[in-house]
């Protein structure tokens, strides 16, 4: 068993804390950079372009589908906080897992993260590229997507500082823009705000129009079907709290402040657009929920203004996608389950090539999904969706393990602690795998193919893995050692 190193600035005159060992990143991400990266992390575009077919599909109750994926989530990511703030280190869970169930582990959700995020990439081109062609026709789609990846690419690879200024102003974007949103609708939902028709906006459309569960109980399952993914990337404060200048903190910070950010964000923007507009109005599914609830407060060019707060989120998305696959991709090379080449850094601490080796798949998966959408970048996209789901799942069964080794070999690590372990984590894992389950009933949203997909996929990942355990002994990682 491996233990993983921690990230580090090494200090000017040379000298290092010897229990801390040494790695080629630096921390140079500021603590007001992961504040706005925790923050910003957990609004994917996923929350503006996606909730209209959740709302569709469970009316009201939607709220009940966020909720239950938001609590999980909230379990997850205090599982991954306790192991991260006792080791922080760029491959976070992949590393947890490495240590915790062996390599095996470690080299299959590394790489199931990696080719999620490179996948990402491509939608999250392609969705920017849409929005700016609509702004700037002269420039064909294709050309907006290189360009936007292009530019993204440039900013990764000038220093993690970089990454972390572009963050902080996406997110501050994205966080400024929701607040608002939240703010405006609910004084027009209690009356408050001039202009609005009150016989459209108010808390009865809560109930009225075929009650709060108008299509059944089931409904909010197939709700948290739609909506489970747009959480992903709540764990990213945890890949790059190790390039802070506190990686214990960032991570706790991080860690404590997920609760009341999922609750504003997520379940405070859904509840005002179900409070200003009857779910079933026919607005939310042809305009996006979020443009039609501007559109009813009177707010003009509701569709531009919601078009550019989407685009940053895409831009956000991305910025983020390329530095999360990178950081792996890195952290998988540092462990000897990826080229070596992964693991080497600039003089700035930039991994390079695991930059643009992701970036390069990425402009792969770019193409395909304009060469070959309904083929083979459908089956990338369907092959990833229950990427999420696996690795929370790792996320748990790892801190099961972990815990015992941190309680047996260093307690005063355990800064952050579970609740109530052991029984909410497994409380968590039987919820996983029983949306897991539920999705393969599911026909409808192509739950069924996508779980299947992802499970062949983990498949082939998995015994890659073993093969390469059997015939690769495991390369030693500098200043770390066996335990």
């Amino acid at each position: 068993m491996t233990s993983q190193p921690t990230l580090t600035t090494e200090p000017e005159d040379g000298s290092a804390d010897p229990s801390r060992p040494r790695s080629g990143l630096q921390a140079g991400l500021k603590n007001r950079h992961l504040t706005m990266i925790a923050i910003g992390g957990v609004i994917g575009a996923g929350l503006f372009v996606g909730s209209s077919s959740g709302i569709a599909t469970a009316g009201p109750g939607i709220l009940l589908s966020y909720a239950l994926v938001g609590t999980l989530v909230v379990l997850v990511m205090r599982m991954l906080g306790e192991m991260s703030a006792a080791n922080p280190t760029s491959g976070s869970f992949s590393a947890h897992a490495d240590r915790a169930l062996g390599p095996w582990a470690g080299f299959s959700i590394g790489w199931l993260y990696w080719f999620f995020w490179v996948v990402v990439l491509a939608v999250e081109a392609t969705a920017g590229a849409k929005i700016l062609e609509g702004w700037i026709p002269a420039v064909p789609q294709w050309g907006w997507a290189l360009i936007v990846m292009i530019v993204l690419t440039a900013t990764n690879l000038a220093s993690v500082g970089s990454y972390g200024e572009f963050e902080f102003w996406f997110a501050g974007i994205k966080v400024v823009a929701i607040a608002a949103f939240i703010v405006v609708g609910g004084l027009a939902v209690f009356g408050l705000l001039p202009g609005v028709d009150s016989d459209q906006a108010g808390l009865g459309n809560l109930t009225e129009h075929g009650g709060f569960l108008p299509n059944g109980p089931g409904a909010v399952l197939t709700g948290v079907l739609l909506v489970v993914f747009s959480f992903m990337g709540s764990e990213i404060p945890t890949l790059a709290a190790g390039e802070s200048e506190d990686p214990q903190r960032a991570v706790t910070k991080a860690t404590n402040s997920i609760i009341w950010r999922i609750a504003v964000f997520y379940l405070g923007s859904i509840f005002v657009v179900v409070t200003l507009l009857p779910w079933d109005a026919r607005s939310i599914v042809d305009e996006g929920s979020y443009v039609a609830a501007l559109d009813s407060l009177g707010i003009p060019n509701a569709g531009e203004i919601m078009n550019f707060i989407v685009l940053t989120s895409v831009l956000s998305c991305l910025n983020s996608g390329l530095y999360t696959a990178s950081r792996m991709a890195f952290s998988l090379g540092e462990r000897g389950d990826a080229p070596k080449a992964f693991a080497r850094t600039t003089r700035r601490g930039v991994p390079q090539t695991a930059i643009l080796s992701s970036v390069v798949f990425g402009f792969v998966a770019v193409f395909f999904n304009y060469k070959f959408p309904d083929t083979v970048f459908l089956f990338l996209l369907n092959s990833s969706g229950a990427v999420a789901l696996l690795v929370w799942l790792v996320i748990c069964f790892s801190q099961l393990r972990l815990r015992r080794i941190i309680q047996a070999e260093t307690p005063e690590k355990l800064v952050v602690r579970m609740w109530l372990y052991p029984y909410l984590t497994w409380a968590a894992v039987a919820v996983i795998v029983f949306v897991l389950g539920y999705m393969l009933t599911d026909t409808e949203h192509d739950g069924r193919s996508t779980v299947l997909l992802t499970l062949l996929v983990a498949a082939v990942v998995l015994a890659v893995a073993f093969v390469k355990q059997r015939i690769t002994p495991r390369r030693a990682v500098a200043g770390t050692g066996k335990s």
